[in-house]
């Protein structure tokens, strides 16, 4: 229970000052706040810039940041876990939301949520999105959709948001609509653990290759698609494009990185947020 606790604890935070944010901000300031959580704690930067470490608010009017888009990295402390990046986009006069829990590879999760001004001052929206998508939404224990999913004409209040899909955990936030506002909630799903027992081995002697081939699954992408890049980096150039759900030969592996062999003979790179070793 307490460790529940200590979990929830900072998402809970960050809803309290969600909208005590958006009332008590310099709005002529053109800036807005940022709330980072993580399990284990972890460095964060921006734009590849320290900021601190989780648990981590620049919600004071010295601390906050520019409108406008951004790149969030946050790096565990502990090595064993692969380091998470997005981009995020920052709006003025509003807290934007990151939260993350590491685990071994595929198994990670986390929420980005951000709110983003309407031009209907009296209209609520709420936009879910996914990875992997095609995610169950359920709002306050109702079923609304599949994500990506914007609902429309949500009351102002308190809300229970949760998504599911098969071979993934459950992914439940609580979230506060503001009127005048769309919430955008951006959720990652980890994949789920299968934990039954593992068959005891036959007697009898079987013939197996001495080296294991690993392969690489390429998840669900906001475009359909993961570009594969001549080099481990996004500046690289693109050499072709996966579709989720392939698998491919692991070639090797660097930090945010897989290098797969393509049906073509050809080897590239593809970033690990988006595909899991088999």
């Amino acid at each position: 229970m307490k460790k529940v606790l200590l979990f929830l604890a900072p998402l809970l935070i960050a809803i309290a000052i969600f909208f005590g944010i958006l009332f008590f901000l310099d709005r002529k300031g053109g800036k807005g706040a940022l709330q980072v959580t993580s399990v284990p704690q972890s460095k964060v930067y921006l734009e590849n810039k320290l900021l601190g470490t989780t648990p981590l608010c620049a919600c004071e009017l010295e601390q906050m940041l520019d409108i406008g888009d951004h790149t969030v990295k946050l790096v565990p402390v502990q090595e064993n876990f692969r380091p998470f990046e997005n981009k995020i986009t920052i709006n003025k006069g509003t807290l934007t939301v990151v939260d993350r829990t590491f685990a071994d590879s595929g198994e990670s999760d986390g929420s980005i949520i951000s709110l983003s001004p309407l031009n209907d001052k009296k209209d609520i929206e709420v936009l879910v999105i996914s990875l992997p998508d095609r995610a169950n939404v359920f709002l306050d224990n109702n079923p609304v959709g599949v994500t990506p999913l914007l609902l429309k004409q949500v009351s102002e209040s308190d809300h229970d948001l949760r998504i599911t899909q098969d071979g993934y955990k459950d992914k439940s936030i609580k979230i506060k609509t503001a009127l005048g506002f769309k919430l955008n909630a951006l959720l990652f799903l980890g994949v789920k653990v299968d934990l039954s027992p593992t068959p005891v081995a036959s007697s009898q002697a079987s013939i197996s290759p001495e080296n294991k081939v690993s392969k690489v699954l390429i998840l669900n992408t906001p475009t359909g698609f993961l570009r594969v890049r001549e080099d481990s980096s996004i500046a690289s150039a693109e050499i072709a494009r996966v579709t989720p759900g392939e698998t491919y030969e692991l070639v090797s592996e660097k930090e945010n990185w897989f290098e797969i062999k393509l049906n073509t003979g050809k080897t590239g790179w593809v970033n690990s947020a988006y595909a899991v070793k088999e």
